[in-house]
């Protein structure tokens, strides 16, 4: 089996591109990145996507997920029978909607969290947010169904993270912050499901990189359900 997570940082250069050009650089940076763990030039019928829309490799046993935000692109890649995974990246940034997104799609655990220095913290915010999105892209769900999503913030211990969601095999997530030296920082998540394995092999694919703190780590174990299924986020 292979689990890995590939970045690349676009450098400053970038900055005084319009957004949508950014985007479009950012997607193609991390088709490189996907065609680099795959050790292999891509072709564009390679790459298929489902009903849903989600991306696969037709007649492959490898799935793999995107995302990009700021001047970071990410790609999470795994080989391996009846492997899913997927990834969400945000940059930690002012965001005004913020506390009326949390409100409407967070649970009450995880906004007690979000808001339990006693005002609304923000990268307490993109934590939830990542955790969300990425069990999302792991099956193949959108933004629009984040309320069904699971609460990632235990109910009976608040401030601490948790998982419990039906399903028939292992989840591990893990939870990253990114930080560069000009203060710009980013917040990563990453699921895999259908083994215990939890740690990814990080991969940089650009000459500059951000320090990257792995914050937390956590297995989901699906039945038979014991009072161990949920294990804490160390």
């Amino acid at each position: 089996m292979v689990y890995y997570l590939g970045l690349s940082l676009l450098s400053n250069k970038h900055n005084s591109l319009r957004k949508a050009e950014r985007r479009k650089l950012l997607s193609a940076e991390a088709r490189c990145i996907l065609s680099q763990l795959e050790g292999r030039p891509l072709a564009e019928d390679d790459v298929a996507t489902d009903a849903v829309g989600r991306p696969f490799f037709p007649n492959r046993d490898t799935d793999f997920s995107i995302s990009h935000s700021g001047n970071l692109a990410a790609v999470s890649l795994a080989a391996g029978r009846n492997l899913r995974t997927g990834c969400d990246l945000e940059l930690v940034r002012p965001r005004a909607k913020a506390p009326a997104i949390a409100e409407e799609f967070f649970t009450v655990p995880e906004r007690e969290y979000i808001e339990s220095g006693g005002s609304f913290n923000e990268t307490r915010f993109y934590q939830i947010w990542t955790l969300k999105e990425c069990f999302l892209k792991l099956r193949g769900l959108s933004v629009f169904d984040m309320a069904g999503a699971p609460s990632f913030v235990s109910g009976e211990d608040p401030g601490r993270f948790a998982f419990d969601a039906d399903g028939v095999s292992p989840i591990s997530f893990n939870l990253y912050e990114l930080s560069g030296s000009a203060g710009e920082r980013y917040i990563l998540a990453a699921a895999l499901e259908g083994t215990e394995t939890e740690q990814p092999e990080i991969r940089w694919f650009s000459r500059e990189t951000l320090d990257c703190i792995n914050m937390t780590s956590a297995v989901y174990m699906p039945f038979p359900k014991t009072d161990t299924q949920i294990q804490r986020w160390r």
